[in-house]
């Protein structure tokens, strides 16, 4: 195998693990600064469980996030030195602030949220989760900064062959940045809501087949009590029946925020990298249909033996322009501009290797493209009409007493995650086979854009990466296994495996639902059980 596609193997399994829990972290994070806020203001025990228990899924999550997050800087370096050196007066400023500020504050005030139950007022407190929060928001928009500068490249001049950032506010408003942000917030969103609606759905099903809870002849539920029980009492029925509506509500919302700015995006796409969203057609030919189910090799580097099975007129231009009625180019239109703008072949340059003179394939796989489009929706629209479907069956304050629902409902958590993962699998492999794709609207003279293939590092053999790639790809299973093991643990220890004062005694709700001047929780509890 070539040295770039074994980098390039390597780089997309390790961030598409890491991505898994980068939009849980910051979507649970919002969830759970709003419930303890809600704590804050009513003084609600089942607020306080709430916070407890979804905020040790959230730090599980958060540490493992930051474990395998550390790779891929390293990656830049060995990887893909040719690239860092291309991008780095760019990358320099978003990055660093990313590092030094976003998650700096991210880090100490999550820390200071651990640790302060005990020692911190209870406003400070709450203000330290959200200033983590916010600090998150802050961290994903700097690295969505650089990304998007790498799909739309603006603010910069050529010098001596490298672009050098000579408009930083270009870079930090791209457009690109500007759309792509609030779409990966809404898409955090939809996976913290599909979580908490799974594990709630679970719960409430386990006090049903446990006999806990009953059902009356109107159907509407009857809470049980059984503190004995690691605090099954009547307040962890409200724990787990609002978590699930809490849940629901934020995925509904999500989903329609992530179509909102999702047709944004595509229409920015379509302007700024035709041929991503082309592909994602499988449009060979200009027109105005979208295709929503395609068969054929759509594989091939010709792509007339595509046939589309399912086609509604004017959609794709809609998607596109606005309009129903103009024609957007297709792949072999596209093809021939892409060609006389940026040559037929890898130019005879030493940084090319053995690569130069070879042909470039300006189409991306299109089984890529085409599967990943729709996976992504389709994936987030399943979510929100599960959500939808579980407000109207929990109408009477329950879930049905069916084990394959319940089933359902814990595997349905894995779909808005397939959402996200697919998303950024289109968005980044569509940009093929640039590794920095080129500005339409910018000049001809000194055009920014790099190709993939240039952004390797030249001293580094295949059989190096290779090693590589297996030896991090083996450690993140570890790391997977040891996440999975961490979240079920826990998950079925409920809230009590938060709040260890339930297992031995009875909590006094009284005491619970007064945050007390320099407590903010019960005397005996153990903030690091708590923490980890």
């Amino acid at each position: 195998m070539d040295a770039l596609e074994i980098a390039r193997w390597q780089f997309g399994i390790t961030t598409v693990y890491h991505f898994m829990m980068v939009p849980l972290t910051i979507g649970l994070g919002l969830v759970v600064a709003v419930i303890q806020t809600l704590w804050h203001r009513t003084g609600k025990p089942e607020y306080l469980r709430m916070t407890k228990f979804w905020g040790k899924l959230f730090l599980i999550n958060f540490i493992m996030g930051v474990a395998t997050g550390i790779v891929q800087e390293f990656q830049f370096g060995m990887a893909w030195s040719e690239y860092s050196r291309f991008v780095g007066d760019v990358f320099g400023a978003p990055l660093a602030m990313e590092a030094l500020l976003a998650f700096f504050v991210e880090s100490t005030f999550l820390g200071l949220w651990i640790f302060g139950w005990k020692q911190l007022k209870p406003g400070i407190h709450l203000a330290c989760l959200w200033i983590a929060v916010i600090g998150s928001f802050f961290s994903a928009y700097f690295i969505i900064v650089a990304n998007s500068w790498m799909q739309h490249p603006v603010g910069v001049e050529m010098v001596n062959g490298r672009p050098v950032m000579t408009d930083a506010w270009a870079v930090f408003t791209n457009n690109t940045a500007l759309v792509a942000v609030p779409h990966t917030l809404f898409g955090a969103l939809a996976v913290a809501g599909g979580f908490l609606l799974g594990i709630a759905w679970y719960h409430l099903w386990r006090r049903r087949h446990d006999g806990i809870d009953t059902v009356g002849p109107d159907g509407q539920v009857i809470p049980g009590d059984a503190p004995a029980i690691l605090g099954r009492d009547r307040s962890d029925h409200t724990v787990w029946i609002r978590s699930l509506r809490i849940g629901a509500v934020v995925a509904m919302i999500s989903f329609a925020g992530t179509a909102v700015t999702g047709d944004l995006q595509g229409k920015l796409m379509f302007e700024q990298q035709p041929m991503k969203m082309a592909a994602a057609e499988a449009a060979c030919h200009d027109g105005t249909g979208f295709s929503v189910l395609s068969v054929g090799n759509v594989g091939s580097k010709n792509c007339d033996d595509i046939v589309a099975v399912i086609e509604v007129p004017g959609i794709l231009s809609f998607l596109a322009k606005g309009d129903f009625t103009t024609e957007v180019k297709g792949v072999n239109s596209l093809l021939e501009e892409y060609q006389t703008k940026y040559g037929t072949t890898v130019p005879n340059n030493p940084i090319y290797g053995e690569r130069a003179g070879q042909e470039i394939q300006y189409v991306p796989v299109m089984e890529v493209t085409y599967w990943g489009f729709r996976m992504m929706i389709g994936f987030g629209g399943v979510a929100a009409l599960a959500a939808l479907l579980a407000l109207w069956a929990t109408r009477k304050g329950t879930v049905p007493v069916s084990r394959g629902l319940m089933r359902l409902a814990v595997f349905g958590i894995l779909a808005p995650f397939g959402a996200n993962a697919a998303g950024w699998i289109f968005t980044e492999m569509g940009r093929q086979p640039f590794v920095v794709a080129p500005n339409p609207d910018a000049s001809g003279i000194d055009q920014v854009f790099m190709f993939t293939a240039a952004a390797v590092s030249p001293g580094v053999s295949a059989g190096e990466i290779l090693t590589s790639l297996v030896v991090l790809t083996s450690i993140y299973a570890v790391l997977l296994v040891v996440e999975v093991k961490l979240l079920v643990k826990y998950i079925r220890g409920g809230v009590a495996s938060a709040m260890p004062e339930l297992v031995h005694a009875s909590v006094d709700e009284n005491e619970d639902s007064t945050p007390p001047g320099g407590t903010g929780k019960p005397e005996g509890d153990d903030v690091l059980a708590f923490a980890y």
